[in-house]
Parts: C-alpha cells; sequence; structure tokens
C-alpha cells in the first residue's frame, strides 16, 4: 500500500486550525489541502467527490455488483494541525530499520529520546518518520488520511467485493469544530469510522466530556508611579482566578480516567487579560461541577474587588460518544476481528483522554467509533509516526470493509 508517500505529501502542507477565527473554516490553508486530496479522489475514480465552501471533503466508492444491499461503512479523518505548536515548513525526517537509539532532531537540535518515549522501544526495525524538530509532525492527522486513501486505492482495484464506502475529511477538528458543518443526511452511510490516533488494533469508543471557557479580563492602567489605589492589573486578576483551581487536575498531573482544568492560553497587559481554558471529564456530571467553580473564582474576584472586572463564556465541545456507540457493538467487533485478521489483538482503546470528530458526529445521528494510526507524541516537534503500522492501519480499513460485506 502506497501509504509513505501520501502521508510526505500532506504534511508538508500547513493546515493548522485556528481557534480564535469564526470563519468556517478557521483557517483558509486547511482548502489546501482540501483541494490536493479533491484532485487526488477524482483521478482514483472515487465517485461523488466533493469539496463543500466550509472545506469537507467527500466522496463514495460504490458497492460492488451484487453487493449493493451490504450495509454501507464510512471512514473520516481531518485535515488540519494543532494550532499549540509550529506547522509551517513541515520537514519530516525517515529512518529506516530504526536502532533502538537516540534519534537527532537534525532542525532544533533536539533529541527524541526512548528513555524518555518508551513506546519507542516497541519500534526497533520499523521505519520512523519524525520532526527535524522545528515544527510538529502532522501525523495527527494526515496519517489517517493517507490510510483511508491507501485502503481507497486498494478497492478501487476491483479485487476485494464490497458494500458502499464513504469518504469524508473534515477541517477544524483541533479546536473541536470539524463536525460543524459536516454533512451527515448525505454522507451516504448510517455508520462510520474515525481514524484518528493510536496503535493498530485500538478501537475506542469512550473519550472526554469537553468544554472551552474563556475569560476577558479588564483593567485600568495607570503611570505606576501614580497608581496607588487605582491601577487594577488585570494580569494580577488572572493569576488570582487561576490560583483558584485545584493545583494538581491539570494535564500534567492527571491519567486514565482523571479529568482536568488546562490554562492553554494566557495573553494581555495590565488593561486587558484573555485566558482560555480547556475543561475535560469522562463524567458529564463532574465536568459540570468543574464548569461552576471555574465560574465561581471569577465571581470571587469581582466580588472581592467590588466590580465585574473579568467575564467568563463557556461552551460545550463534544460529549462523550459511549452512549451513542454501545447500542451498535457491531461496529467494534468487526474492527477488531479486522486486527485479528492481519495477526494484531483487536483491543479497546480504553477511556480516550482526548476526544475526534466522531464523538459529536455519533450524536449529530452517524454512530463513529475511532481508530488507531500508528502516529505517537501527538501536537509537538517530538511527534513521530511508524511506517509499518501505518500500513497494518489501513489494512485493518480493508478488513473492516470485508466484514461489512459478509
Amino acid at each position: 500500500m502506497n501509504v509513505l508517500d501520501r502521508f510526505l505529501k500532506y504534511v508538508k502542507v500547513s493546515t493548522a486550525s485556528n481557534p480564535k477565527s469564526d470563519t468556517n473554516p478557521s483557517s483558509m490553508r486547511q482548502f489546501d489541502l482540501a483541494k490536493i486530496l479533491e484532485a487526488e479522489m477524482k483521478e482514483m475514480g472515487i465517485q461523488n467527490v466533493r469539496l463543500s465552501d466550509t472545506c469537507y471533503v467527500y466522496g463514495e466508492i460504490p458497492a460492488t455488483a451484487g453487493y449493493e444491499d451490504k450495509m454501507p461503512i464510512g471512514f473520516i479523518a481531518h485535515m488540519d494541525t494543532a494550532p499549540e505548536f509550529n506547522g509551517e515548513g513541515v520537514t519530516p525526517q525517515v529512518f529506516e530499520n530504526y536502532d533502538g537509539s537516540d534519534i537527532l532532531l537534525k532542525g532544533s537540535g533536539h533529541t527524541l529520546s526512548p528513555e524518555e518515549y518508551e513506546k519507542m522501544k516497541e519500534h526497533v526495525g520499523k521505519t520512523l518518520i519524525t520532526t527535524d524538530g522545528t515544527t510538529l509532525l502532522g501525523a495527527d492527522d494526515k496519517a489517517g488520511i493517507a490510510e483511508i486513501l491507501a485502503m481507497a486505492e486498494e478497492l478501487l482495484k476491483g479485487e476485494i467485493p464490497h458494500g458502499k464506502v464513504c469518504i469524508g475529511f473534515t477541517p477544524d477538528e483541533e479546536i473541536g469544530r470539524g463536525p460543524d458543518n459536516f454533512d451527515v443526511p448525505n454522507f451516504g452511510c448510517n455508520f462510520a469510522y474515525t481514524v484518528d490516533g493510536g496503535s493498530p488494533g485500538m478501537v475506542s469508543y469512550e473519550n472526554f466530556n469537553a468544554s472551552a471557557a474563556v475569560i476577558e479580563i479588564d483593567g485600568y492602567s495607570i503611570h505606576p508611579g501614580a497608581s496607588k489605589n487605582r491601577m487594577v492589573n488585570s494580569i494580577l486578576l488572572g493569576q488570582e482566578i487561576n490560583a483558584m483551581l485545584p493545583a494538581f487536575e491539570t494535564p500534567a498531573h492527571t491519567e486514565n480516567r482523571e479529568g482536568f482544568y488546562h490554562l492553554n492560553e494566557f495573553e494581555g497587559g495590565t488593561e486587558h487579560t484573555r485566558m482560555g481554558y480547556i475543561l475535560r471529564d469522562h463524567d458529564s456530571e463532574i465536568l459540570e461541577k468543574r464548569k461552576q467553580i471555574l465560574t465561581d473564582a471569577v465571581e470571587f474576584v469581582n466580588k472581592k474587588y467590588g466590580k465585574e472586572y473579568a467575564k467568563i463564556t463557556i461552551t460545550e465541545q463534544y460529549k462523550n460518544m459511549a452512549e451513542q456507540i454501545k447500542p451498535h457493538m457491531h461496529l467494534i467487533d468487526n474492527a477488531k476481528t479486522a486486527a485479528e485478521a492481519i495477526g494484531l489483538e483487536g483491543k479497546d482503546g480504553g477511556a480516550v483522554r482526548g476526544g475526534t470528530d466522531g464523538s459529536q458526529l455519533s450524536y449529530m445521528g452517524l454512530p463513529c467509533p475511532n481508530l488507531g494510526t500508528g502516529g505517537y507524541n501527538a501536537h509537538g516537534r517530538f511527534e513521530y509516526a511508524v511506517l509499518e503500522e501505518m500500513v497494518q492501519c489501513a489494512e485493518i480499513l480493508l478488513g473492516i470493509v470485508k466484514e461489512y460485506a459478509k
């Protein structure tokens, strides 16, 4: 399967989403990749290929003659990369037959080490694709795109009978807006998979409930030499609000099913400060408590200083998809069977500490568990992908199609 060439081509296209934008998509650069995919899909022979004005790419592979009655199945991946780290000018490095030693990320001088990232020890002898240390890689989720199209290429050879297969590529997943304009009614199927991270053989159908909070603080700036009892430093008010949150309920101190508050944006000056949080928990009731605790901290500061200096806005991003998936466990069973067919153990991905487009799509009427891609350490300079695992992931997609054709 031609996974590597596709992947290397896609990661070099800058597609970071922009959480501060209110456009659809949030960054026009995502159209650069969308147009490439649209052209490739048409050239491959995928049918009904269409690119929406909000940057969604769709296509279909019609059922083999005589298999039109089989259940259609869809596969979805996202085109954007995380805005938290540089995604401009990605220069991937390819290391064949990895020997288990440290890898120099030669663009920055940083080192990708198996002593720090123990998963690398499982990849000795395989081909690793890394960054040069100055950017993220974009395996999240361009590995998923490459794998879906590699699977499609195999189906289009006409040697494997199958039902209808639907393909969708979305923008803005990294900022929680990927499904906002997804055309579920016309996608062409009632069940699908996102292909968006983790080891091959993993199938995940439980994820965080997620909300985002923005706190805007208006202070009062005056010359510091004449500021007594007059200056209100919005930065200090923001620090005070954050200090009221549980100190050890942050991403750096939590794991497994433990939720968190994550201050991922803090900018401003004396006059005005903006703070951005993401709030996460697998338990929806606990997430509601987190929202209230943050809101209470804002209200406390306002009462303490006798004026509404700070305002908070909370928006829901996505929900735990388990409730929508459990009535349709054929999605999980078929994914596990497809993994076992290529010699892997099909495993539940457990309580995923994140979310995918599938979590929202599941509540929009398209139950959509998530599959692995063979990518690791997403959203930073130490991101890498394993070629052999990417090929396995594409083979699993093909195996799922075969299962639904039975």
